[in-house]
């Protein structure tokens, strides 16, 4: 490496450590006004994308490096401004005082650099979304028909989208840079302490030893890691190499191995507590407490998970597959002896948000017990050197997600400002005549569609925009609402065509992708059903009384196990085409709240139970 790859690589190292380090402050003493601390998140993406874009490239042509510097210069020019000006755009009436000709060039030049960021960390389909947005703002007196609007000029949409919190400096944004990094620079955080080994080690030695171990381990595994990842395909990339492998290893089909992972990684973002980027969007949109928030997402997530472990169980008792041998499996009691103490950070982010604290306050805490705990034991213990990685990994980790939050801001801006969301709900309500329920499937679509091409996070703010309201004016509780398209915005990871977690997962495998997005849907088909039912039956979400909860959690965790059993076909033995259409059946009417359905479901469970408990048939 040449001197100068070095000192760029110098230079982003410090601008990653200085990042984490600012909203690590911020965090714990107090942001400056939303608008000076979203610029400031937003100057630090920028920058460190395009600098690493630099330090990452082992050819780096001199036009190249021009073009790079160049944007580098850009970002500084036009975050710079906003910095310089910083009284007058606060002050100002926002749409009533003309813009200056430097105002519209620098709102200009940053939402085509925020476009290009983009692209480089997520990929194409957001910036594409982003500037079809655009394109509609401006042209929008051309449409026809429910589509038309008066059309904007230039300078209303770049007072909209750089000057204003209504933007790229929305909500999203500010959920980003308040909450968001926190959790992001706290995983990393507990990936330099080994946590994710020890999450690995703790699931090998309680379930690796059952009837299709490995399978049971990603599970495990997938939905610890999950709770501080955020992300399906972060997820596979950690936990995959080893429990893939290790599946196939041990007599698992490869495109199932690879479903069980992507299927089991994908989950990992409803699972509370951290859940995700999204989650912290969810509760800035609806002002519903984060804490009551992963109250709420509890029991479908136990769902989710409760439907993979037995579908996994199931194949494994219809192919006999079976766990790992004991010498090859690490002793429970050794695992927590020896790394227990890693669980305490995740026990202290939990305690401190049930007490009623912030989230930023309770991350703080679970971050300096990180570095506590870590001091345990020799092999976990983080230095200055390993703090200063955690830092840099925290910021490195944090730019997909600052920048499609910013990205999705233009999109929520145009929709602001051109009055789109509210022709998208008179058209849903229009399409689904007052009914909820082919409401809840275009919306169901809708999300599917968007979430494989947009980060969820960027698919449920768009989703929020311009589906929800409809659902609200149909009845649907405001969480349930909120939830029901979170949930198909995560799906989306293994619903093919365009599913990155299985495009992941197969990857490892090797297998083929198509037969894996199958096989995870199959596994996942829990998650496509269980938001029709919280929405039907908000018990599920913990809301109503103590009695019809607790009724509403037992007949639905009986109910996702016979769907997995009549998906595997498998149940006391193998099944045979009519048992799997009753044991689905009755899964159905078990999983949907209601004293009627629930006798309907245990009903023909109890005729599956009898058929292969008494039916001599081989199997």
């Amino acid at each position: 490496m040449t001197g100068w790859g070095r000192m760029i690589k110098k230079v982003a190292w410090i601008v990653a450590v200085a990042m984490s380090a600012y909203h690590l402050y911020a965090g714990a003493f107090g942001a400056p006004e939303a608008m000076m601390h979203r610029a400031i998140h937003l100057l630090f993406t920028l920058f460190l994308i395009f600098l690493l874009g630099i330090s990452s490239r082992k050819d780096q042509g001199k036009a190249r490096l021009a073009v790079d510097l160049g944007l580098l210069l850009l970002v500084l020019l036009s975050m710079g401004h906003l910095f310089l000006n910083y009284d007058y755009v606060v002050t100002r009436y926002p749409y009533v005082q003309s813009l200056t000709g430097w105002d519209i060039v620098m709102g200009v030049i940053l939402t085509l650099i925020l476009l290009e960021a983009a692209r480089r960390t997520i990929g194409l389909a957001l910036p594409i979304t982003a500037s079809a947005f655009i394109l509609y703002a401006l042209c929008g007196n051309y449409l026809p028909g429910l589509m038309r609007h008066t059309g904007l000029s230039m300078e209303v949409l770049i007072d909209q989208l750089y000057l204003t919190t209504e933007g790229i400096f929305g909500i999203p944004l500010g959920v980003s840079a308040t909450y968001v990094i926190l959790f992001v620079i706290f995983g990393a955080f507990l990936e330099q302490s080994g946590t994710g080994q020890f999450f690995m080690d703790f699931a090998t030695s309680l379930v690796g030893g059952t009837k299709g171990g490995p399978g049971k381990i990603s599970v495990v595994s997938s939905s610890l890691f999950g709770t501080i990842s955020g992300s399906a395909v972060a997820n596979v990339m950690v936990d995959g190499w080893l429990t893939i492998p290790l599946m196939k290893r041990t007599g698992f089909k490869h495109e199932f191995a690879a479903a069980v992972e992507a299927t089991a990684s994908t989950g990992g973002q409803i699972m509370p507590p951290v859940m995700g980027a999204a989650a912290f969007v969810i509760a800035e949109y609806t002002g519903i407490s984060y804490i009551q928030i992963c109250k709420h997402a509890l029991v479908p997530a136990l769902l989710y998970y409760l439907a993979l472990f037995m579908a996994i169980h199931f194949e494994a008792s219809k192919t006999g597959l079976l766990g790992i041998p004991k010498a090859e499996r690490p002793a429970l009691n050794w695992v927590i002896v020896t790394k227990g103490h890693l669980f305490l950070p995740l026990v202290v982010i939990v305690f401190f948000m049930m007490a009623g604290y912030t989230p930023m306050y309770a991350c703080i805490y679970a971050i300096a017990a990180t570095l506590v705990v870590s001091l345990f034991r020799a092999d976990t213990r983080m230095g200055i050197k390993k703090i200063l990685e955690a830092l840099e990994l925290g910021a490195k980790n944090m730019l997909p997600v600052a920048a499609a939050c910013a990205c999705a801001g233009v999109v929520v801006g145009v929709i602001n400002l051109t009055g789109l969301g509210l022709k998208f709900t008179s058209l849903i309500l229009f399409i689904a005549g007052d009914s909820l329920a082919p409401a809840l499937i275009f919306t169901m679509i809708a999300g599917i569609i968007l979430g494989m091409g947009l980060p969820t996070t960027a698919a449920y703010i768009v989703q929020a925009a311009l589906l929800i309201p409809a659902l609200i004016k149909l009845g649907v509780p405001l969480i349930a609402a909120h939830l029901f398209v979170f949930y198909f915005a995560i799906i989306s990871a293994i619903t093919p065509p365009v599913a990155m977690a299985v495009y992941a997962a197969a990857g490892i495998s090797g297998s083929n992708i198509w037969k894996t997005g199958l096989a995870a849907m199959k596994a996942g088909a829990t998650g496509f059903i269980v938001p029709f039912m919280f929405v039907y039956g908000p018990s599920l979400l913990l809301i109503g009384s103590p009695a019809s909860i607790v009724a509403t959690l037992i007949s639905a965790s009986i109910g996702v196990i016979l769907l997995s059993a009549g998906l595997m076909g498998w149940f006391l033995k193998e099944a045979s085409y009519p048992e799997r259409a009753m044991l689905v059946a009755g899964a159905i009417f078990l999983i949907k709240p209601g004293l009627v359905t629930d006798v309907i479901g245990l009903g023909l469970l109890a005729a599956v139970f009898v058929l292969q408990k008494f039916m001599h048939r081989s199997g």
